[in-house]
């Protein structure tokens, strides 16, 4: 168990099979937005939304790049807002089963004002009506950002609003920090941004993990009625996202709160493991180690809004075992198994790559593929077309535990796939490498093929780059890399290393 803890605790330091009731999938490119108007949503309690923070030190989030320069670029800003009201918490109503069909009811009530930090469009009426919550991952300590970094490209060409929402209790009033890097202790890991910036916000509350999952909602609620954070602009898509233990909450909403609240029109589940993040007691934060060590759950697909779950090799595999979980596609649910990819890889660590102590991480191409899956979740939420169904990666028969499948050499079987794992010059990987240390075995690798290797699968420069030239085409016509993203495929091709 310790270990399970401290593999999700390092993360966010380096951070910071058969279709029912469907067409199968198509290869069209989804459309560029919502088709539908904004719909009917159960009444309840949203959160004030009124007061903007301002002064201290700025805006405190773990980014792996600073998102500064991409605002400016794209016409956006970042402004950051208190989140206030009285949270409920939920207590399970019998089992929590495997199957996700599960039933919780209001159990407690707490005061609370925690934050959110919102990027928009400059100008609200370049704003594209989606807007996407994150649920900031806390694993190390601090509030991070993962699924910015991952999705940020697409996020701004569309006018689409991010919002980062600080729902659990780490991020604002500090908690245990298993696993360090070199710069977390100067970053305040662990203090909580009440006590890294007072004169900012020192005059937040939060009352606990197990209020995490309505204030959740009733942030949702309150950016739906418009307002400030959103200079007054109404959303038509409220989508939910987040990554690693982020991705455990959303497991737990999705089974759990959203029967009850029906706020999210979509969901964006990135990296999960097996179970579902634990309903706490009153004050605490969840216990992601003992979350790992418990029972798997499929997400349950009747809720009437759409879920695609993207998984990397090491989420599938190994420490997180997804593969235990795996569950058949249907009219509301996608599960995109990424041939390539880590779960932390070179674009989530940013500069820090190489000073991890953990060789050449993964480089693969999970952001273009996760990019795909946000684009077709917004347009499915809509009423559009549904994604393309994905193969599965392949599993060893007979394993023990779940096992992939990989060629000579090394390079996975099955998923999606990309010219960076079809047409290679690298062994991408989710496979930890030699170093044991517990960020280096959620960052996979990347091994030069030998060039003895590359003369045996291309006669020379001209052959690779016409071979990765089609298969990038196949990626995109299947649906799995968005055409605006053709170009940054095609600059991942190396035929300088193909003599």
């Amino acid at each position: 168990m310790a270990t399970f803890g401290k593999v999700l605790v390092a993360l966010a330091l380096v951070v910071a099979a058969g279709c029912a009731g469907d067409d199968g999938g198509g290869t069209a490119e989804p459309a560029d937005g919502p088709t539908t108007t904004q719909r009917a949503r159960p009444e309840g309690p949203a959160a004030d939304l009124s007061t903007e923070l301002t002064g201290g030190a700025g805006t405190n989030v773990a980014s792996a790049s600073p998102p500064d320069a991409v605002l400016d670029a794209a016409g956006y800003e970042q402004r950051e807002y208190e989140a206030a009201g009285t949270a409920t918490a939920y207590a399970p109503e019998g089992e929590l089963g495997p199957d996700g069909r599960w039933t919780v009811r209001p159990d407690r009530e707490a005061d609370y004002r925690t934050r959110i930090i919102v990027r928009r469009p400059v100008d609200p009426a370049d704003s594209s009506g989606v807007v996407v919550a994150e649920w900031l991952n806390v694993s190390g300590g601090l509030d991070a950002d993962p699924d910015w970094q991952m999705l940020h490209e697409d996020i701004t060409r569309n006018g689409d609003t991010w919002v980062g929402v600080s729902a659990q209790v780490i991020g604002i009033e500090g908690g245990p920090v298993r696993v360090t890097t070199p710069d977390s202790e100067a970053a305040g890991a662990g203090r909580g941004i009440k006590a890294i910036d007072p004169e900012r916000y020192g005059d937040l509350v939060h009352p606990g993990d197990d209020f995490g999952y309505d204030i959740f909602t009733q942030v949702a609620r309150g950016l739906a009625a418009g307002g400030e954070p959103l200079g007054g602009e109404r959303p038509e898509l409220l989508l939910a996202v987040g990554e690693s233990q982020s991705a455990f909450a959303m497991v737990t909403y999705i089974n759990a709160v959203q029967p009850l609240a029906q706020v999210f029109d979509g969901f964006l589940v990135h990296s999960r493991g097996g179970p579902g993040l634990p309903l706490v007691t009153s004050g605490q934060a969840a216990d992601i180690a003992s979350a790992l060590g418990g029972a798997g759950t499929l997400l349950r697909t009747d809720l009437g809004v759409p879920v695609i779950d993207v998984q990397s090799e090491t989420d599938v595999s190994g420490l997180f075992a997804s593969a235990e979980v795996r569950q058949d596609d249907t009219d509301t649910f996608r599960l995109w198994e990424m041939a390539g990819t880590a779960h932390a890889d070179t674009r989530l660590v940013g500069d820090r790559s190489d000073s991890l102590g953990c060789g050449s991480i993964n480089a693969g191409p999970m952001h273009l593929i996760t990019k795909a899956a946000y684009r077709w979740l917004v347009e499915w939420a809509a009423g559009g077309a549904a994604p393309p169904v994905a193969p599965r990666l392949e599993l060893v028969a007979g394993a023990a535990e779940p096992t992939l499948a990989r060629d000579a050499d090394g390079i996975v079987r099955g998923g999606i796939r990309t010219p960076l794992v079809d047409v290679p010059v690298d062994v991408l990987s989710g496979a930890p490498g030699a170093n044991p240390d517990v960020v280096c075995l959620l960052s996979g690798q990347t091994t030069p093929l030998p060039p003895e290797a590359l003369s045996a699968r291309y006669s020379d420069a001209d052959d690779y780059t016409t071979r990765y030239e089609a298969a990038a085409d196949d990626a995109v016509e299947a649906g799995f890399v968005l055409a605006e993203d053709r170009a940054a495929l095609l600059d991942a091709a190396r035929p300088d290393r193909v003599g």
